[in-house]
């Protein structure tokens, strides 16, 4: 299917802020035995980025309002459409030299997510979706997994680092879907874990605390691969709460039920 003036707007954007990531990737190895480390590099890299996207977006489509995470909201004269960005999803895997990042982009008009990207410039693979058309890995239609019970289901999530809550709370929902599926995944880029299970690479992916830039392209990314993608009670309310679980309908389900029992055990 041939690409749609919007969709080659969004990608021409994250190529060009690709490119300039893959360099600056290929520097981390050489910051790593740097006494003061490649932190504040990969910050520059991230906002290099983040400008580029800004930049190519704005001009493509004036008006438009951001939702980006450095630069925050940015209000446009178009109050009916806004971009929501992540120029650097996976910043821990970027700093340590781990090819699992990605560009993840959005589009939401009125309210509704109707097109998204996600780019890995790593592996150069690309995950497109627009409403009402389906989901595509480069040129090849993609569906999430069949699988229809967690013990033969592989489930990403992401473990709550230094700084972040509910430490205590993973651990009892990690415990239990280890102990009920055939395995647990953390790569460490939710953007590319939604995108996984969008490609049924991944059969179902729950996380909390992220942000609305971390999950808006993934989850119509599910959607349009024939998926379901909810909030960690089941509503649509993931942008708001930052909690998310994906996957096929068995699996969705199952999840929310797993991580409803490990909440009444708390």
């Amino acid at each position: 299917m041939p690409a749609s003036a919007l969709m080659n707007v969004m990608t021409q954007a994250a190529r060009k802020a690709g490119r300039g990531l893959a360099r600056d990737f290929g520097e981390v190895e050489h910051l790593q035995v740097s006494v003061k480390g490649p932190a504040d590099f990969v910050t520059a890299a991230d906002m290099r980025a983040e400008k580029i996207l800004f930049e190519e977006l704005s001009r493509a489509r004036p008006g438009y309002g951001f939702l980006m995470e450095e630069r925050g909201h940015v209000e446009g004269a178009d109050k009916t459409h806004r971009w929501i960005v992540d120029p650097l999803d996976g910043t821990t895997n970027f700093l340590h030299g781990i090819p699992l990042f990605a560009i993840s982009l959005a589009l939401e008009r009125e309210g509704e997510i109707v097109a998204a990207l996600i780019f890995n410039p790593a592996s150069g693979e690309l995950f497109t979706a627009e409403r009402g058309k389906g989901a595509f890995l480069d040129d090849r239609r993609i569906r999430v997994a069949g699988r229809t019970g967690l013990d033969t289901a592989i489930i990403a999530t992401g473990i709550p680092h230094l700084g972040k809550p509910d430490h205590d709370l993973f651990l009892r929902e990690c415990g239990h879907v280890m102990s009920t599926s055939a395995g647990v995944r953390r790569m460490g880029a939710a953007a590319l874990d939604l995108a996984w299970v969008a490609a049924g690479r991944f059969d179902g992916f729950w996380e909390r605390n992220l942000s609305a830039w971390d999950i808006a392209a993934g989850a119509l990314l599910v959607r349009e691969a024939g998926g379901f993608v909810s909030g960690l009670n089941g509503k649509q309310d993931m942008l708001e709460t930052g909690g998310v679980i994906a996957g096929n309908a068995d699996i969705h389900r199952a999840l929310i039920d797993v991580l409803r029992e490990c909440a009444r055990a708390a």
